[in-house]
């Protein structure tokens, strides 16, 4: 039984509503004994794989307690794992799990290379199907009517494929928004909300690599549904919307006026609803999905990072009563931590899903870098993401920066603070989250608001006069911003950046940094470069918030239109 097909059987929702539920209270329940839940995730891991080529070359099979395995087994990243996870994909079994893999999920790393992340049967068991199921529980509990129709929900994430390309040993290589849990693993239950929809899969052929048309296709027939809910996961997929409805306008009401999709005969026509939809833009001027959707209430995605400048008012364009629920801190290679309740930004680790250490994100990451456990983390403070798990993964650093918020029943709530990964030109060592917050001193200063925002170091070559590099950053402000304000974020901008990294402050006082600069770009840069690197073949949903931006392609593609 397909995804869709599923949700129209009866009894579905009442069961996907208990299994739900079930997940959260088991997440929950670990998080009594929040040690005993690790030991047994290492003993469940090590028992596992014992025998694996990678357990036999680390010893696991002698393994007890996590001191036993920081001495067995380095800090790894994708590269460490690549070799046997390449030999895997062509078809050796048992060299980094005794599992072996049913589909491989495909993720983009910084540098834009496709990984391929083993996913096994027993990781799906163990590990990510319970934190997944668990992350809608209070999009369901909160907003009951997400589940009272399947197109209900416009789910922008959910992407299957009927033809998916495959690795060497004939498995899937795939995003996991492009996976058929149900097909794939036995889990009719795991289709999420939205998948049920009549756009969930489009009546109509598109090429494999046309993300747009197929974007617009789904949102022209949900112009025709009463949405309650909006799942995104990648923010700026929801950041596209607005835009797109706009965009593709008179396309979407002369085909809910003729009956068409994609031109093609669909439905009865719909002269009522497109009468309905022209009022709206000759009144309004410019569509807001507010409008088209007045009963829309919910948001779920990533609501930290550089989406934590622009969802408060991108909210606004969903309606003023909208709530944006938290996605879950999460990555390919596996979860981290999931919102047990309604907070805006953090979720809850998970504790049955991994081996989780932490490094202080100030610190460089090395494979003897010295970890923390959960129990030992500080709220208020930044740290590296290493995990282990039964799926094949050991000791990795995922890439990710989380930030811990504070602790619910000695249990780290954790939200995403940004890449791993610094930007480095006078030693100033920025992160993510550093800039992130300076950002938003910057604006609150002023009262300023922005729809996007990204920088880059420009050289000192490059400047107009001789001296040292500064940080450029483009923004597209929210509204328009006069020169002065201009002037005085800018410089509040740089205060905000010195109090976050003491590297910056001494390049600066160094003089090996000058001030950074502001470049205001139109309204629609962002969603337009968005738009772009989406037409150009890459997956919607790998096509996130960037804050450094030093590629000069993508950097001219984003800012050659500047402000008016």
């Amino acid at each position: 039984m397909n995804t869709r097909s599923v949700w129209h059987t009866p009894g579905h929702t009442g069961r996907y509503r208990e299994r739900v539920f079930a997940a959260r209270e088991r997440l929950a329940a670990d998080h009594a004994d929040l040690r005993g839940a690790q030991q047994r995730v290492l003993t469940d891991l090590v028992g596992f794989n014992a025998s694996t080529r990678f357990g036999r070359r680390h010893g696991l099979g002698r393994v007890l307690t996590v001191d036993d395995f920081r001495e067995a087994v380095p800090v790894r990243d994708y590269a460490d794992h690549a070799d046997l996870i390449e030999r895997t994909a062509a078809g050796e079994r048992n060299l980094l799990s005794a599992d072996a893999p049913a589909v491989y999920f495909t993720s983009s790393g910084s540098t834009g290379a496709h990984k391929k992340v083993p996913v096994t049967p027993r990781f799906m068991r163990t590990t990510f199907m319970p934190f997944y199921l668990a992350a809608w529980a209070p999009l369901i509990e909160h907003f009951p009517d997400v589940l009272e129709r399947p197109d209900a929900v416009l789910n922008l994430k959910h992407d299957p494929l009927s033809a998916p390309p495959t690795t060497g040993d004939g498995r899937p290589h795939v995003g996991a928004s492009q996976v058929d849990f149900g097909a794939r693993f036995g889990e009719p239950l795991a289709a999420e909300p939205g998948t049920g929809a009549p756009w969930a899969a489009l009546p109509v052929a598109t090429e494999p690599g046309d993300h747009l048309e197929r974007a617009y296709l789904r949102l022209r027939l949900a112009v025709q549904s009463d949405l309650r809910a909006l799942i995104g996961i990648n923010p700026a997929m929801v950041a596209a919307v607005p835009y797109q409805l706009n965009l593709w306008w008179p396309r979407i009401v002369k085909e809910v006026r003729d009956g068409t999709l994609g031109g093609l005969p669909h439905r009865a026509p719909d002269p009522g609803r497109a009468a309905e939809l022209e009022h709206l833009a000759e009144y309004f001027g410019t569509v807001r999905p507010a409008q088209v959707w007045p009963r829309l209430r919910a948001i779920f995605c990533w609501t930290t990072g550089v989406a934590s400048l622009y969802l408060p008012a991108l909210r606004e364009e969903f309606g003023p009563g909208v709530t944006v629920l938290p996605a879950p801190v999460a990555a390919s290679e596996g979860p981290v931590g999931v919102a047990l309740d309604r907070h805006a930004s953090a979720g809850s680790l998970v504790a049955s899903a991994s081996v989780y250490e932490f490094v202080p994100a100030d610190q460089d990451l090395s494979p003897d870098s010295a970890t923390l456990l959960p129990h030992e983390l500080e709220a208020g403070r930044d740290y590296h993401v290493v995990f282990s798990h039964v799926g094949g993964l050991y000791r990795y650093a995922v890439g990710d920066v989380v930030r811990v918020v504070d602790t619910s029943g000695g249990v780290p709530r954790l939200e995403y603070a940004g890449r791993g990964g610094r930007s480095d030109a006078a030693g100033e060592r920025l992160r993510d989250a550093e800039v992130v917050r300076a950002l938003h001193s910057a604006l609150a200063c002023g009262g300023l608001a922005l729809r996007n925002v990204a920088c880059r170091v420009e050289p000192a070559a490059a400047a107009a006069e001789p001296g040292p590099a500064h940080y450029v950053f483009a923004i597209a402000p929210r509204t328009p911003w006069h020169q002065a304000e201009t002037v005085r974020f800018a410089a509040a901008l740089d205060r905000g950046l010195a109090e976050q990294s003491a590297g910056y402050a001494g390049a600066r006082a160094a003089g090996r940094l000058a001030a950074p600069s502001v470049r205001l770009l139109d309204a629609e840069a962002f969603d337009r470069d968005w738009h772009e690197a989406v037409g150009a073949g890459v997956r919607p949903t790998q096509v996130k918030d960037r804050l450094f931006r030093q590629d000069d392609a993508l950097w001219e593609r984003l800012t050659r239109v500047p402000l008016a």
